[in-house]
């Protein structure tokens, strides 16, 4: 094996939050990786509970804790490890859900990718459903920006049908590692999107600062997709937040996110097929995808016209 210093150092970024049982099963995966050259930073984003104590006890000195005094989202708690991350010499950064179980040689597979080529600034793992092992929960997507449609690669079982090295339009957050440069470039994720989009969002903002954005299917996670969103409602609180935040539909960050990508005033056009479904019915239409449309067109028009207060995530 290479010696340690010929890899570039990687901070593991896992946010938690009232959730210790689920970060120790990530962090158990993690102790079995294969790269050489990587440390591990939780952020915890004001659990109720003895998160804190039970993961520094368990662990000591294989993690770092960050204990925020109240809960910042996603992306305000991910840039707060960052910073931290870089202000020890981190190269790489890979920001990590804490409730996903990872495979051996998942890092050492993004790593390698990432550092093939000066202009990769974004590298993502095919992620698969905790749940439904073979499944696929996401391999990246495409953005028909004039459709408003968002195209994930996934939902199904994994035939290999996409198990080449590709750019995308956006990989998810769920395992998403960030080269030091694209952050000298474009900065941190934005706080805006509290619990959501962000990484369309980030995505987007590297791909248009000249960065590809590239997924690489040899890196496998596994996902308990809804872990957190499971949680909101024993916090009101919080729950509130993140619904008033995002709005009817997550209307609130998708106005946001079309308007910052999209020509002035015509942006309202994706902006409305998106949020109104239409985009992706007329998507789905133009692919003679019936099956889908027939699939799911009973829960697409329940879920237009009735607002169960429930967030939508994309991770």
């Amino acid at each position: 094996m290479e010696k340690v210093m010929n890899y570039p150092k990687v901070s593991v970024i896992l946010l938690n939050w009232n959730s210790y049982e689920d970060t120790i099963e990530c962090l158990e995966s993690l102790k079995k990786i294969t790269y050489p050259n990587y440390n591990v930073v939780i952020v915890d984003n004001a659990s109720s509970g003895d998160d804190v104590k039970v993961l520094r006890k368990k662990y000591g000195a294989y993690i770092h804790i960050i204990a925020n005094d109240q809960n910042f989202g996603f992306p305000g708690g991910c840039n707060i490890g960052m910073r931290y991350a870089l202000s020890e010499g981190a190269e790489n950064l890979l920001l990590l859900n804490n409730d996903t179980v990872v495979d051996p040689d998942f890092l050492t597979e993004l790593v390698k990718v990432a550092e093939s080529e000066p202009l990769i600034g974004i590298v993502g793992s095919k992620i698969y459903y905790y749940s439904h092992p073979e499944s696929i929960e996401s391999a990246g997507g495409r953005i028909r920006w004039w459709l408003g449609h968002i195209e994930v690669y996934g939902k199904v079982k994994d035939v290999g049908q996409w198990d080449e090295v590709a750019e995308r339009d956006f990989v998810y957050g769920t395992s998403f590692l960030i080269k030091k440069k694209l952050i000298d470039r474009i900065s941190f994720m934005d706080t805006y999107f509290f619990f959501g989009v962000e990484e369309y969002d980030y995505c987007t903002k590297a791909k248009r600062a000249g960065f590809k954005v590239v997924y690489v299917p040899q890196s496998k996670v596994w996902h308990k997709k809804g872990a957190s969103s499971s949680k909101l409602p024993q916090f009101p609180e919080i729950q509130d937040k993140v619904k008033n935040k995002q709005g009817w539909r997550q209307y609130k960050y998708f106005y946001q996110f079309f308007r910052r990508y999209c020509p002035p005033v015509l942006f309202i056009v994706p902006f409305v097929l998106h949020v109104t479904l239409v985009g992706s019915f007329l998507f789905f239409l133009s692919h003679a995808d019936f099956k889908t449309i027939r699939k799911g067109g009973a829960r697409r028009l329940i879920s237009l016209f009735c607002w169960t207060g429930k967030p939508r995530f994309p991770y």
